[in-house]
């Protein structure tokens, strides 16, 4: 096979090991996040109908736990697609692409559920894209 072939292909697998364990990180904040900060009720975010009838009553400390998953679940992903490909030019492009994936589950998330325009706009412009920024920012080599 060829040596450039095997390369993709080895590129697609951290992307893939990236997003899994990225959106692994997103849903233990998600399960854990609202043990620290009780949503309203104690309502289970799991049970998606009953968060979005609850979000109307969220205070802005209740939408902290959502937007850390999304960050640092990018933000995890991001370095594991940085640190695990050699080529520069690779590693931007898959990182952006990994940010773009979780960019696109958050603007999902915006679509179906009821939150404030504030957090919607501050999620989508704070969580995804300057995640992967800032880690090859700090990954230059």
């Amino acid at each position: 096979m060829n040596n450039k072939i095997i390369q993709r292909l080895f590129q697609i697998l951290i992307l893939a090991i990236a997003i899994i364990i990225g959106g692994q990180v997103n849903m233990a904040i998600i399960k854990f996040g609202p043990k620290l900060i009780p949503y309203p009720n104690n309502i289970d975010p799991a049970n998606f109908e009953l968060l979005k009838q609850t979000i109307p009553s969220f205070e802005p400390k209740h939408f902290l736990s959502p937007f850390l998953a999304h960050a640092l679940g990018t933000l995890v992903a991001v370095l594991i697609v940085a640190f695990g490909m050699k080529e520069i030019n690779a590693r931007k492009y898959y990182a952006y692409f990994a940010a773009a994936m979780f960019f696109v589950g958050g603007a999902m998330a915006v679509k179906m559920l009821p939150a404030p325009m504030w957090f919607n706009i501050t999620d989508l412009t704070l969580a995804y894209f300057p995640m992967a920024f800032l880690v090859l920012k700090l990954k230059k080599d």
